[in-house]
């Protein structure tokens, strides 16, 4: 069983900065690519950022430039660094890992709980 754990969420004045973190446990072979994504209320899941295992990076254009995501292969953790955190940032930001559990088999897409990111004076 392989579980996605998020935190880091919280209450941030606009133009602050959060620090999310997501953590991958249980029966793992192999980590690719690790990503966010959110969803703010009435709205659709939308993309946020990834990274592969290598360095290759890719973000939404909405939070280019103040989103930051950066993995620890190690522990299977991906991180997000946001800044200049804008209202319309708030939102439940969900981590996403694709994941291998076997060495012989293809990765799966596993998703965390989400954390709750709300921005507002």
């Amino acid at each position: 069983q392989v579980q996605l754990v998020e935190s880091g969420g919280g209450l941030v004045q606009p133009g602050g900065s959060l620090r999310l973190s997501c953590a991958a446990s249980g029966t793992i072979f192999s980590v690719n690519a690790m990503g966010w994504y959110r969803q703010a209320p009435g709205k659709e899941r939308e993309f946020v950022a990834a990274l592969s295992t290598g360095v290759s990076t890719n973000y939404a254009d909405s939070v280019k430039g103040r989103f930051t995501i950066s993995r620890d292969n190690a522990n299977n953790t991906v991180y997000l660094q946001m800044n200049s955190l804008k209202p319309e940032d708030t939102a439940v930001y969900y981590c996403n890992a694709n994941i291998r559990v076997t060495w012989y088999g293809a990765g799966i897409n596993y998703w965390g709980k989400g954390t709750l990111v709300t921005v507002s004076p």
